[in-house]
C-alpha cells in the first residue's frame, strides 16, 4: 500500500454543520484508524485557515478518494476543498507505514 496526504479546507460558513456532523465523522475516522487505513489525522491549528490533514494508506489515489467520499463531512457537503496526493515518506517512515509494509531502513553509515 502507498501513503497519501489528504487535506480538507473548510469554509467558516460550515462551522455549525461540522459541529452537528462531527460525532459521526469522528466515528468514521476511528473505524478507518482501527482498520489500519487512517495513519494520522488532525485539524490545523487555531491560527491557520480551517481544515485538516489526514494520512491514509491506500492502493491508489482513486482508492483513497473513494474511501474519503464516505466521510460524513464529505457526504454532508461540509468540505470546501479536498486534495489527495501520494506521499513518499523518507524520514519517519517506520511510524506511518501500515504494518504489512516494511519500513525503509536508512543506509548504514561508515
Amino acid at each position: 500500500m502507498a501513503t497519501f496526504a489528504v487535506t480538507y479546507a473548510y469554509s467558516d460558513s460550515t462551522s455549525a454543520g461540522r459541529d452537528v456532523v462531527r460525532p459521526v465523522h469522528v466515528e468514521f475516522l476511528k473505524s478507518q484508524f482501527e482498520d489500519g487505513r487512517l495513519l494520522k489525522s488532525g485539524p490545523f491549528g487555531p491560527e491557520e485557515a480551517p481544515g485538516a490533514l489526514l494520512i491514509i494508506a491506500g492502493d491508489s489515489k482513486a482508492d483513497v478518494e473513494s474511501l474519503m467520499d464516505q466521510d460524513p463531512f464529505h457526504k454532508a457537503g461540509l468540505i470546501e476543498e479536498r486534495t489527495v496526493r501520494q506521499w513518499n515518506i523518507f524520514f519517519g517512515a517506520d511510524t506511518t507505514v501500515p504494518a504489512e509494509q516494511p519500513a525503509v531502513q536508512p543506509a548504514a553509515q561508515n
